[in-house]
């Protein structure tokens, strides 16, 4: 028999928002990969790179993708005897809500979907081919 809907509801329902403050222990974090076994390596705002591990309530209910973002806790670090750095607390889903909080760090900026036009070369995406008179002159 499955997990019951309720706690598939309930866990998607404590992602959806926001807390209202961090703890020190507590850190916004961009997943770079999995590692396996619920494990995943992540990247603090300060460029270390942490493991962390996914608590079994989000198992196979929530999925967390490559370049996500998570909220970790790393208050249990020192006491366990194994090379996991914390545990995720919360996945961000509604990434927009949770960049209007003020402890959103800017080092995780949102990147612009269509990058800088570069004046070195003039793309040529979306235009007419040029014609046969604009390229060749007539030397009759």
């Amino acid at each position: 028999m499955g997990r019951p809907k309720r706690n598939l509801f309930a866990a998607a329902e404590e992602t959806s928002t926001p807390p209202s403050s961090l703890t020190p222990t507590q850190a916004i974090a961009r997943v770079i990969k999995a590692e396996g076994n619920c494990l995943y390596s992540c990247t603090l705002p300060d460029q270390k790179t942490v493991l962390v591990e996914l608590p079994s309530r989000f198992r196979n209910t929530i999925w967390i993708k490559r370049g996500g973002y998570v909220l970790i806790d790393t208050k249990e670090a020192d006491v366990r005897q194994n090379k996991i750095d914390g545990e995720i607390i919360n996945v961000v889903r509604g990434e927009h809500l949770w960049r209007k909080e003020a402890y959103w760090p800017k080092e995780f900026a949102k990147a612009s979907t269509y990058p800088e036009d570069s004046d070195e070369e003039e793309s040529t995406v979306g235009k007419m081919p040029p014609s046969d008179s604009e390229g060749e002159e007539e030397s009759d």
